[in-house]
């Protein structure tokens, strides 16, 4: 028998975005879904309850006083709060992966394919990232493994700000785990699983099956998260740099202070248009070395197959 699988994601987002997502997985083959609401949205709400293989939970004091007594300050914590709530309940499901609402699985075959063949004795197993392109989200830029020629490689791709940007990426290259459920003492975190204080070892990599990330869907939604992601997200101060500080890396949040305060708004741009939009000299680039990926993900089909009540 196919392993059954699920997800859990903590979420802050417009209704049908939430149900997008939810719709995709549930048509890629996820048996539960356990959603996470990070602020009140009766709409999407009231829709994922009334569908058989959602678990909604509104985050509201009661949620957080039961959990812990307070909500959490930082959204990290509290993503990880709850995919660790979220693993105590997933007693139906082999698998429970913890992504964000703009992580979408995308594979050739069946997700609980990939999981069938994971060795017994591994605990967890990654999916790696592959960023969508600021365009119609057809487009993707794969992951490059790391090694000698990726530097390389993502200099040759992106000839002006390609030292600033690791693997290429503007967000995470670690990927999401699935973990396997039934064990004792475990803690999920944003990219790995822990047993008590000590991060599960020998992940498998799941090669064929990869996560899209909508990171920056187009010049408009970059910029409408941008502030936010230099003082809490993913560009936020604490975060490494792209190479090493002896060889004059910087981080994201040091590298787009520079930028804005010598180029401002225009600076922002060229960099938008040479690392994320999907132009065809974009593709051409990303094919030359064998790192485009095309996928036509097909949320509405998924949101109207799934969520047919829907009206927006």
């Amino acid at each position: 028998m196919s392993p059954r699988w699920g997800i859990v994601a903590t979420i802050k987002a417009p209704a049908e975005e939430i149900l997008r997502f939810a719709a995709y997985h549930l048509e890629a083959g996820a048996h539960r879904l356990f959603i996470y609401l990070d602020a009140p949205n009766p709409a999407a709400q009231t829709a994922l309850e009334n569908h058989p293989k959602c678990r909604v939970t509104l985050c509201d004091t009661a949620h957080w006083q039961a959990l812990i007594g307070k909500p959490p300050v930082k959204h990290q914590s509290r993503q990880t709060l709850n995919a660790t709530h979220a693993y105590g309940r997933a007693g139906d499901v082999d698998w429970l992966a913890h992504i964000d609402v703009d992580e979408f699985l995308v594979s050739d075959r069946p997700v609980a394919d990939h999981l069938a063949d994971v060795p017994a004795q591994v605990e967890t197993a990654r999916a790696r990232p592959m960023e969508m392109l600021g365009g119609d989200g057809t487009a993707f830029k794969r992951f490059i493994p790391n090694g000698p020629a990726r530097e390389r490689i993502v200099n040759a791709v992106y000839p002006t700000f390609g030292e600033y940007i690791k693997g290429g990426f503007l967000s995470h290259l670690a990927g999401k785990v699935f973990v396997r459920t039934g064990m004792d003492g475990i803690t999920i975190r944003i990219h790995n699983a822990f047993r008590g204080s000590d991060m599960i070892e020998g992940t498998q990599e799941l090669s064929e099956l990869r996560l899209a990330h909508a990171h920056a869907k187009s010049w408009k939604d970059w910029q409408a998260a941008y502030r936010f992601r230099l003082e809490k997200g993913s560009y936020r101060a604490e975060l490494g740099p792209a190479k090493p500080r002896v060889r004059g890396g910087l981080t994201l949040n040091e590298f787009f202070a520079i930028l804005e305060a010598e180029e401002g708004e225009t600076g922002l741009r060229a960099f938008y248009d040479e690392v994320c939009a999907d132009t065809p000299d974009h593709r051409a680039r990303l094919a030359a070395h064998d790192l485009l990926h095309r996928a036509d993900l097909r949320l509405s089909t998924h949101l109207a197959t799934h969520f047919p009540d829907w009206a927006g």
